[in-house]
């Protein structure tokens, strides 16, 4: 089922209800799995379509798929269910558009509605010739119109920036040296989940242009994706995220598409996959030369007997190719992190607990336990070494942590005193040197309100941990449960823009050695 909203004539200006689709469709045995579950490619699909619909539906001429990134599944859809899919353009530039999707489930019998999963899709107008065509802007009604307009000019930013970012981190040789230092025994190759796959591009595969439907082909690069994931895992894998789809160029009816997947990194709870798809004609087939015409990396992870997320081994690069891939896949990993963080995150309720005298050593108490399980999580990945000091993040239930282990040449109870001094902090941390106070563990104090001229930061969880390493030597782990007062510090470190961490780090490290016993 297929529903567009009214056609209404408009000025030069679009609204932004002018490019709006809206999809019904009721999830039969046919669109599932072996598990009763919507397949994840038929789901792409109709993200595709009603993307498309609502690109065109804006521009006035064919549009067709440039990239489609974002996509984070949060909901699983079961045979019987119905999903409703809205598509419409946030944002519309000189030749391209962005188009944001949203899907959600509704339970038949109860009425129930939660979210599926939240795509981006950029789409340009197809040209009659060999001119541009130049779309016309969108009128912004509401607030979040507005919002979403402003969103979508950063995530055009960051998609433009992706390759310079990208190329940056992947030189950035201390990320890799640290990593490489963590292999362990259990360590093992990506070959058994190397695939390959052939299509014959057939007149039911193409859309109303005469190409390749972009969903189909998306939905065969997840199948392949899939079956490489799960010759690694040895299990079911069940696709998390997409971290991109990029549509390099068309194919068309009589081509044979080869698709190549490969398991290329694990972190811990999840694993990414590669897929590379090239295009021959009868021509190109013959002579062994074919076109790159997509390339996509897809989030898998995979639960146990118990229902409990699966810890992957850790990959163990064998050939230069390895390496590319494996290190490729740490670099797009934190991209993901800082793109995950700064464009998706919510606003917080308040974290400050009231603080009186007599729960003072109740808060005390639970703010050392929770900083002592936040240091025992298994999940740290390290994303930064440099001499003496390594930065580490964790991501677990939507909530990003990040940890600094710095090698101080200070006994360890000269350390703790000094960092306990909070009046000590301004001289070796520069962001204590702003306006505004910040605790290891916010409370509210009726004797200290908020005053109009101070910045308050909330603090979920934080703090030092500090070990002996020798007779006159420890190590010291900083922890932060991010949140969005912090993120705006730690955003620059995630995608490589930015050192402020490893240079908090190194200040703190000659404030504690130049400090008199």
């Amino acid at each position: 089922m297929m529903s567009e909203t009214a056609p209404e004539r408009l000025g030069p200006m679009a609204s932004s209800e002018d490019g709006e689709v809206e999809m019904c469709q009721a999830i039969l045995p046919c669109h599932a799995n072996h598990l009763g579950e919507l397949s994840a490619g038929q789901l792409l699909k109709w993200i595709d379509t009603t993307a498309c619909l609502a690109a065109e539906r804006h521009a006035g001429v064919p549009c067709v798929t440039a990239s489609v990134d974002d996509i984070l599944f949060e909901e699983t859809v079961r045979v019987g269910q119905i999903i409703n899919i809205k598509a419409k353009v946030n944002r519309a530039f000189n030749t391209s558009m962005e188009v944001g999707v949203q899907v959600s489930v509704q339970d038949i019998y109860t009425g129930t509605q939660k979210c599926v999963c939240i795509a981006f899709s950029t789409f340009v107008g197809k040209p009659a010739g060999n001119e541009k065509v130049h779309l016309k802007p969108i009128k912004l009604w509401t607030v979040k119109d507005q919002m979403e307009y402003g969103l979508a000019a950063e995530r055009r930013r960051i998609r433009l920036c992706h390759d310079n970012i990208f190329h940056n981190l992947i030189q950035d040789t201390h990320i890799i040296d640290g990593i490489a230092c963590g292999k362990n025994s259990n360590a093992m190759t990506t070959d058994r989940s190397c695939v390959k796959s052939i299509e014959l591009v057939l007149p039911p595969h193409a859309n109303h242009h005469g190409n390749t439907f972009g969903g189909q082909i998306m939905a065969w690069m997840e199948n392949i994706a899939t079956v490489a994931a799960s010759r690694f895992c040895c299990n079911h894998p069940i696709l998390k995220s997409v971290d991109m789809f990029m549509f390099r160029g068309p194919s068309f009816i009589g081509d044979r598409l080869v698709f190549k997947a490969v398991v290329n990194n694990t972190f811990q709870k999840s694993l990414e996959v590669g897929v590379r798809v090239e295009a021959y004609n009868c021509e190109e087939w013959n002579k062994g030369k074919p076109r790159h015409i997509n390339s996509a990396f897809l989030i898998y992870n995979s639960v146990n007997n118990k229902g409990d997320l699966m810890i992957f081994p850790s990959v163990e690069p064998t050939s230069k190719d390895d390496l590319r891939r494996f290190q490729g896949a740490i670099a797009r990993r934190r991209i993901r992190l800082a793109r995950k963080y700064i464009l998706t995150h919510k606003e917080e309720r308040s974290l400050s607990v009231d603080w009186d005298k007599t729960n003072q050593a109740y808060l005390s108490y639970t703010n050392v336990v929770n900083l002592t399980m936040l240091a025992a999580k298994s999940d740290w990945e390290i994303i930064s070494s440099m001499d003496r000091i390594k930065a580490f993040v964790c991501e677990e239930n939507d909530i990003l942590s990040v940890m600094v282990e710095m090698k101080v040449k200070k006994r360890p109870e000269q350390a703790f005193l000094l960092l306990s001094d909070l009046q000590l902090r301004p001289s070796w941390d520069r962001h204590y040197l702003d306006p505004y106070i910040l605790a290891l563990t916010s409370v509210t104090l009726a004797s200290v309100p908020p005053l109009p001229k101070y910045l308050r930061c909330e603090t979920r969880c934080a703090g030092f941990l500090i070990y002996s390493d020798g007779p006159r030597n420890c190590k010291v782990s900083y922890y932060n449960q991010v949140t969005s007062n912090i993120l705006p510090y730690i955003a620059g470190n995630l995608t490589g823009w930015s050192k402020s961490m490893e240079e908090t780090a190194s200040s703190c490290i000659q404030f504690l050695e130049s400090s008199c016993e």
